[in-house]
């Protein structure tokens, strides 16, 4: 099995170099991914406020009363003053290594990093402070990305006892094709050996973080960690709940979780929040796979390709009218979708490269698309009461809601 993937990857570095002139036929351009290594100490002491800084990367979104919160990838968060929704304004950076997620509530932001949950006091946006810090409450790996044309280089690197991978960098450079096979075999053969009151904010669909009234429940791959944060600024774990595979995303429906996962859906019941009970399972593919519920309907976005497994990316409606019985209704099929969204009879899709879709869904079996937004790069949204919030590639936009979909109202770049 081992030696198939090994051929199987250095077949796709041959295919892919097709236009690469003869000359150079010793070459190939290649992802090269290096890891990122730091002890435990310096993970820990490494939080930083500070002024605001360009995005590297533009991650996931959250809204906080008049704040816009964006995750920069493994790097932190940049704050915005989003009270004028015509005008934001960047007031802040918080440096957090190895963060992807956040919530908040009454003030109170709760972030990953790495291992550990972070708590920070945002009532003063001009003084923001960390005030808790729970340490090894998540899984302490960093999961490194897939994608074509990837090889893997530890550049020979010794990390002493004490250091661990914090996050993976990702360069295009030209390799010759010996080393691209000799780091594959490498990295096959270091895989195979390591084998309340108080108002709280709205994520968008990729978050892998959800508060529900005094609990803040957080997805890993496989279980749902369980906090008690009735007391905001000391919150105290309480058990991690095995809940299936490959889970990417969480969304709440009354007293019922949604978890995304790269096989399918899982329902869970917290009527008993500090104990989820299983309800369902809806399987798909395997794919990348976020997902949003009304009353009736889940609606799924899987996506194809890279790491996500599968052949063709699409949509998902399913029938959820009975909780305990999911039923597919239609799938319609989708170019690159990430993040979607609902409001009212408007389903808010971004397909990624393909733009920013909006579908009327009053009948789900058949979807009418009233706008696209094309030539931009889109992620994942956010539909707010009186607008809209989609984070794109470092780029912050916002609509406002017409009786024909919506209009676009500012557009602001993160960099």
């Amino acid at each position: 099995m081992k030696t198939k993937l090994i051929l199987v990857l250095t077949m796709l570095f041959f295919i892919s170099q097709s236009c690469i002139d003869d000359s150079d036929s010793d070459y190939v351009l290649v992802n090269v991914v290096t890891p990122k290594y730091m002890t435990l100490d310096a993970l820990r002491s490494s939080v930083e406020i500070t002024s605001p800084l360009p995005i590297i990367e533009s991650g996931k979104i959250y809204v906080y009363n008049d704040l816009v919160l964006v995750n920069d990838v493994e790097n932190g968060i940049h704050v915005i003053d989003n009270s004028n929704p015509e005008n934001p304004e960047k007031v802040a950076c918080i440096k957090i290594e190895a963060n992807n997620d956040m919530e908040i509530k009454g003030d109170y932001l709760f972030v990953d990093s790495l291992m550990d949950l972070v708590i920070f006091d945002i009532s003063d946006i001009d003084n923001i402070k960390e005030v808790t810090r729970l340490k090894d409450v998540f899984p302490s790996y960093v999961v490194m990305p897939f994608m074509e044309d990837m090889v893997v280089d530890y550049r020979d690197q010794t990390p002493n006892a004490n250091e661990i991978i914090v996050s993976w960098k990702v360069t295009q450079e030209r390799r010759r094709i010996e080393e691209v096979q000799y780091l594959n075999t490498r990295f096959m053969d270091i895989v195979t050996f390591a084998e309340s009151n108080a108002s709280v904010g709205q994520g968008g669909s990729l978050a892998k973080f959800k508060i529900v009234d005094d609990f803040l429940y957080a997805v890993d791959s496989h279980n749902i960690n369980i906090f008690n944060i009735e007391t905001l600024e000391s919150p105290q774990q309480l058990n991690s709940i095995f809940a299936g595979f490959d889970i990417e995303t969480i969304f709440n429906r009354g007293n019922y979780l949604f978890l995304g996962s790269m096989r399918g859906m899982y329902i869970y019941d917290i009527e008993a929040p500090a104990s989820p009970q299983f309800v369902s399972e809806f399987q798909h593919g395997t794919a990348c796979d976020p997902v949003v519920v009304d009353n009736n309907y889940a609606y799924i976005t899987l996506r194809a390709g890279n790491s996500c497994g599968a052949i063709d990316s699409s949509l998902q409606i399913v029938d959820i009218t009975d909780l305990y019985n999911p039923e597919l209704i239609k799938s319609y099929k989708m170019d690159n979708p990430y993040g979607l969204g609902i409001k009212n009879n408007l389903l808010f899709i971004c397909d990624g490269s393909s733009g920013f879709k909006v579908y009327d869904k009053t009948d789900v079996e058949d979807l009418r698309l009233v706008n696209h937004f094309e030539n931009i790069i889109t992620y994942d949204v956010i539909p707010l009461d009186n607008h809209l919030l989609m984070i794109g590639e470092e780029v912050l936009y916002q609509y406002t809601y017409s009786d024909e979909g919506i209009n676009l109202l500012s557009q602001f770049s993160l960099n």
